[in-house]
């Protein structure tokens, strides 16, 4: 079935916005790098979120209110075959404090936390915020796809780390980690008596063809030893509305939540509340199509690239509106995105933010509208030609 792509506003009044996207930069740059939709809100969202101003509904979040935890676990029921358990979640503002605070409760101070570079760059800084000390394990890449490195893991907690920062689907390269690898991470982490955050927040957006297996899901270790991460702010672009939930599925990890503080919760916002409810509840449609336009994006993308700037190679992802762009072949050194910035006036994001294997890549971000990626490559084509002939 196809549906309707997301309406899209004029780009004058996408700059009229006061997000981080279209306001970091002068006027004279298009911005692609923060993971914003341009896309205009779900209707459904749009609504609730209206009724709520109209009854001046803007105080504080009943933290004993389960039906954003109910909607959640109905979408990932339907989704994905995985029924949480309500009584096994708590909410948080976002997916960072999660991540942070479940990390809290799971190493003590200086042990180390694994991670998987190119990965999300704040889980850089998440991890030292929690107390502990960064372990780099870089996916392994054989120039098609990339896959987690269970040997290096194993190894990383063999020498002493204690938990692993999991991205699933994967921020950048949107890599979707299939059940088998998953398991075999559990078998890892299990054997070194240790944990798992895995970051899920992209989840919503795998495309069409591809199966998301939740962490939680794929054995009896991976239940006893991980939290997930959970939310819809990037599948339905709800970022400033402050809304994210802890999952567990072991007692051992649900105690672990119900011991958090209180304000945990209560820093969340109403309006996230309700709009995530929503979204995950009436928002599936606008969802899906969302979807279809970014995999329409990628399919323009890539032949942009091929006709205008060939030495440009992309692998895409099977899940995310993120490009992972890997820009070696134009000699711009390192950091191409500094160097598209300033010539191309087109903002990516760096890299080299990702991580060590992030040299000579940029993220580009696909939530747009189609003459937006055509406009990209054409500026950053000119550049280049431009630098070429200098």
């Amino acid at each position: 079935m196809t549906h309707a792509a997301p309406h899209v506003d004029p780009i004058e009044a996408l700059r009229r916005r006061e997000s981080e996207k279209w306001s970091a930069y002068p006027d004279d740059v298009l911005p692609l790098f923060v993971a914003e939709m341009d896309f205009a809100l779900a209707p459904p969202i749009k609504t609730a979120l209206a009724r709520a101003l109209q009854r001046d509904d803007t105080g504080y979040v009943n933290t004993r209110d389960t039906r954003t935890a109910r909607a959640f676990a109905e979408f990932a029921r339907d989704r994905w075959g995985w029924e949480p358990r309500v009584e096994r979640m708590g909410y948080a503002t976002d997916v960072s404090t999660v991540i942070v605070e479940a990390l809290r409760r799971l190493i003590v101070p200086g042990e180390g936390v694994v991670i998987t570079p190119p990965v999300y760059p704040p889980f850089f800084d998440f991890i030292p915020e929690a107390g502990g000390t960064v372990v780099e394990v870089p996916m392994l890449d054989d120039g098609e796809t990339y896959r987690l490195d269970l040997d290096g893991i194993d190894r990383a907690l063999d020498a002493g780390a204690r938990a692993v920062l999991l991205c699933n689907p994967g921020n950048p390269t949107g890599t979707v980690h299939d059940r088998e690898t998953l398991a075999g991470l559990s078998r890892v982490v299990a054997r070194h008596g240790a944990s798992v955050v895995s970051d899920e927040i992209h989840a919503p957006l795998v495309h069409p063809g591809t199966t998301f297996t939740p962490y939680l899901t794929v054995s009896e270790e991976a239940r006893d030893h991980g939290i997930a991460a959970e939310s819809a702010s990037k599948a339905f672009n709800l970022a400033g509305l402050k809304t994210a939930m802890f999952v567990a599925e072991s007692d051992r990890m649900a105690e672990l939540l119900h011991e958090l503080p209180e304000e945990v919760a209560v820093r969340a916002g109403i309006f996230g509340f309700i709009a995530t409810r929503e979204g995950f509840t009436h928002g599936r449609e606008w969802l899906d199509a969302a979807v279809a336009a970014v995999v329409a994006n990628a399919e323009l993308l890539e032949r942009q690239l091929a006709e205008h700037l060939p030495a440009v190679r992309y692998r895409r992802g099977a899940a995310t509106y993120l490009a992972w762009l890997d820009l070696s072949g134009l000699d711009l050194g390192d950091d191409p995105a500094a160097w598209i910035l300033e010539h191309a006036k087109v903002a990516l994001v760096s890299g080299l933010d990702f991580g060590a294997p992030g040299a000579g890549y940029a993220r580009l971000n696909l939530a747009c509208a189609p003459e937006t990626i055509v406009e990209a490559v054409r500026r950053i084509a000119a550049a280049v030609d431009e630098g070429e002939a200098a």
